[in-house]
């Protein structure tokens, strides 16, 4: 299942991606020189809170995927992480602070210091 959505759209029934994340994939996608890959995005056991979340580019398809289409990057959700991951949106920040890809998730109770980490 596919879908095409504006990233300006911020939905609950699935997740999200920022206008700027979305750039930010595109341009990683290009450095890589590939264009059969997508953001593979999912929620793992592990981390000081319970769970992690795990972004990869990823060309390959698992049965049950969610596959949603930004602005030309697709997201890839399996079928196990996307109840954790329903209305959670990804976005990119580069300030003096930090750099790198941030979750948003209205799912998660709790999380570590480390921000890495959720239950």
């Amino acid at each position: 299942m596919t879908e095409q959505v504006e990233t300006t759209e911020r939905r609950t029934d699935q997740i999200n991606l920022s206008a700027v994340a979305a750039s930010k994939i595109s341009s990683l996608l290009e450095q890589e020189g590939r264009d059969d890959l997508a953001l593979r995005i999912s929620v793992q056991p592990g981390g000081c809170s319970g769970l992690r979340y795990q972004l990869f580019f990823d060309e390959r398809t698992l049965d049950g995927d969610v596959t949603t289409d930004f602005d030309g990057v697709t997201v890839v959700v399996d079928r196990m992480s996307v109840p954790y991951l329903n209305g959670a949106e990804i976005d990119f920040v580069d300030t003096i602070e930090k750099q790198g890809f941030t979750i948003d998730n209205p799912n998660a109770t709790g999380s570590c210091a480390c921000g890495d980490s959720f239950h």
